[in-house]
C-alpha cells in the first residue's frame, strides 16, 4: 500500500481536462471525466508519447504521437497505433500492445491525491 500525495485541487479541473504531474519520480497524468478523477502513467506504452498532450474524449486518451488509445479508468489499451497497412503491421510486430499503469485517486474536500 502506497502513500497518497496531493496533486491538485478540484478547482483546477473542469470536465475533460488533464494535467501532467511528477510524483516520486513518476510522471502521471491526472484527468477529470464527468465527476470522476483518474490518474494514469503519463507516457504511452507504445513509444513514450506525452499522454497529457493528447486528446481526451470521455475516458479515452489518445496519444499525440501515433494515435494509441487507452481507457483512463483501467489503463487498458484500446488501439495500439493509428492506421493500418505495412507501417502499422511492422510497428505492432516490433512492440506488442500493452496497457498503462493506473493510480488510485482520492478526493478529500478540495484536494486531489494520488497513491504512489
Amino acid at each position: 500500500m502506497g502513500e497518497y500525495v496531493q496533486v491538485g485541487t478540484i478547482g483546477e479541473f473542469k470536465d475533460g481536462s488533464k494535467k501532467k504531474v511528477t510524483v516520486a519520480e513518476q510522471e502521471i497524468m491526472v484527468a477529470r471525466a464527468g465527476t470522476n478523477y483518474y490518474a494514469v502513467a503519463n507516457r504511452c506504452a507504445h513509444m513514450g508519447g506525452d499522454l497529457s498532450a493528447g486528446n481526451l474524449e470521455g475516458t479515452i486518451i489518445t496519444c499525440p504521437r501515433h494515435g494509441s488509445q487507452f481507457d483512463i479508468r483501467t489503463g487498458q489499451n484500446l488501439r495500439w497505433m493509428r492506421g493500418s497497412g505495412i507501417a502499422a503491421s511492422i510497428g505492432k510486430a516490433i512492440k506488442s500492445p500493452r496497457d498503462i499503469a493506473t493510480y488510485k485517486v482520492k478526493v478529500e474536500g478540495n484536494n486531489i491525491s494520488v497513491e504512489v
